[in-house]
């Protein structure tokens, strides 16, 4: 049976505002920049999302069906395509503000699916993060599940409201990327370390935690940690580098044979090396992502050039 990625989340469009004034707009969404980025690595993935069969919408489908993403059948059906208005610092550095509507259309859960992977702000809003939820937990049986938090505070609310979703669905997952910014909004003060530690005891077999040009950081369940520095390169913007290095941590683990229900315990008792290996990966696809304007990850193709 062919493996397939299934990926739960929004879709949006990212109306950009730069430094110098000007103002462009991109698809995006950090569940469709995932799925964007594992088509891009030739992985069968499906986005699950909610979007309007409006002109941003339009855009959306196009953006996402020219790279091989395929659409949960429903996903258009939202009454307004959601925007993200994102705005620069002259750093490349982003923050946003998000107009928003969120729900899962219907889904088939089987063994085809290798890796659900969900997060951001459909996993926190109601109703959709009622419907991630017991999604998640459905596909336990069938799928390794991945995990973003990818917090977005200005459409989140407050930490102490979320946190405990957030909490739940890292103990449900097999594999969480988290950054050292959403750490430090969840538990302001706490080591970020100590933090991701105690997510990786909580459930999952691999936590990585992402920290910009400090590198990243992945713990096992077993306890087995890992130090990758992040490569050189001159930063164009970060719009879409943690949904990439997300895609890469995904792919360089479906590469070791490692995805799917039936490969829990493996991935649980992974080794030092495997993990390194995948997080390299993921943070040479991140690296190519931030050197370029918006969420634009690699071909496979273009991975396999000679550097």
């Amino acid at each position: 049976m062919s493996q397939r990625a299934l990926v739960i989340g929004e879709a949006l469009v990212d109306v950009v505002h730069a430094a110098d004034g000007t103002v462009t707009e991109h698809p995006g969404g950090s569940p469709a920049n995932v799925a964007l980025g594992l088509a891009r690595l030739d992985r069968t993935a499906e986005l699950a999302t909610w979007f309007a069969p409006d002109e941003h919408g339009a855009l959306l489908r196009a953006h996402l069906e020219a790279s091989g993403v395929q659409l949960v059948p429903g996903s258009d059906g939202a009454e307004r395509t959601s925007t993200a208005v994102a705005t620069l610092a002259a750093d490349g550095g982003a923050s946003y503000v998000f107009d928003l509507t969120s729900h899962v259309p219907e889904v088939v859960l089987d063994d085809s699916i290798a890796v659900l992977h969900t997060g951001s702000i459909a996993a926190t809003l109601h109703p959709s993060a009622e419907e991630i939820t017991e999604l998640c937990a459905a596909a336990r049986p069938h799928a390794t599940i991945s995990y973003d938090p990818n917090v977005r505070p200005t459409i989140m609310g407050e930490a102490d409201r979320v946190r405990r979703r957030i909490e739940r669905l890292v103990a449900g997952a097999d594999l969480v990327k988290v950054s050292d910014e959403d750490i430090a909004w969840l538990y302001p003060g706490q080591d970020v370390a100590d933090a991701v530690r105690r997510w990786a005891a909580a459930g999952p077999a691999l936590v990585v935690l992402t920290r910009g040009a400090s590198g990243s950081l992945g713990v096992t369940s077993a306890g087995v940690e890992v130090i990758v520095p992040a490569p050189l390169v001159r930063v164009v913007d970060t719009v879409g580098a943690g949904d990439s290095y997300m895609a890469g941590l995904i792919d360089g683990l479906w590469s070791a044979d490692l995805l799917g229900a039936d490969r829990r315990e493996q991935l649980h008792a992974m080794q030092a090396e495997t993990v390194q290996t995948a997080m390299s990966h993921a943070a040479r696809i991140a690296a190519i992502v931030v050197s370029r304007a918006g969420a634009n990850p690699p071909t496979r193709n273009e991975l396999e050039e000679p550097e």
